[in-house]
């Protein structure tokens, strides 16, 4: 049987061309659309990231703006930032998008997304928006397990009562991500770093989510065959 390859770029390049006439229909009345990003340090990942949000802002005709703040932002210097934002575009119909996972400081990165408008929070990352998807109402969803289930479902793979597999179990992805495909009737069981007999686990797979930062992790003998393979880790 011939691998099928789930073309990811082509379905977000049909996704770009609607949501950039709804940006102009936007723009015909008035509205103008703005992604602002907060971001504190250099961390690599974070800074890719951030690119490529920008560059999809400037292809959809969307407004962006990056605020860089140093690696020694204080917690006051950050919440002060980002309740300037809060209080500027809760007046317009435009969003903002913190960026923190570069700070050293767990305890200020925590502190700054739960400091954002949840309505603004374009990541889903707020704890009203996660708690939103926990129960399963609607709300902002992380966009790349949401991009998950968009691929799965314009493949035609069948979700309703398929068993799903996800590897990596973090707040952005990997649980999210097990969260909306059980939201799909899937039956999901979420693997990490501490998990026994991953292999045996993962041939076992009708959908295979790899959500790690590590290459070549996932290798052929841990898939069975006709499985739904996708792979969003990221590693520099």
């Amino acid at each position: 049987m011939s691998a099928i390859i789930l073309n990811g770029k082509e379905l977000a390049a049909q996704m770009e061309t609607a949501q950039a006439q709804r940006v102009r229909d936007l723009q015909a009345r008035g509205v103008s659309p703005k992604l602002v990003v907060v971001m504190a340090g250099d961390n690599p990942a974070s800074a890719i990231y951030v690119r490529n949000k920008a560059r999809a802002c400037e292809r959809l005709g969307i407004l962006s703006d990056t605020i860089h703040l140093p690696q020694t932002v204080s917690q006051q210097e950050l919440l002060r930032v980002i309740d300037g934002l809060n209080a500027k575009l809760s007046a317009q119909n435009t969003s903002v998008s913190t960026l923190t996972t570069s700070l050293t400081n767990a305890g200020v990165a925590d502190a700054a997304l739960l400091r954002v408008n949840p309505a603004k929070d374009v990541d889903g990352f707020h704890l009203y928006n996660a708690g939103s998807l926990l129960r399963g109402e609607d709300g902002i969803r992380p966009c790349t397990p949401q991009g998950i289930v968009r691929l799965l479902k314009s493949a035609g793979i069948a979700l309703d009562g398929a068993r799903a597999v996800v590897i990596g179990r973090s707040n952005i992805v990997g649980k999210p991500a097990a969260l909306m495909l059980t939201q799909e009737n899937c039956t999901v069981t979420l693997c990490h770093s501490h998990t026994r007999d991953l292999a045996q686990i993962t041939r076992q797979a009708d959908i295979l989510v790899a959500a790690v930062g590590k290459p070549r992790f996932v290798t052929a003998d841990m898939v069975k065959p006709g499985a739904a393979v996708i792979d969003v880790g990221i590693n520099r």
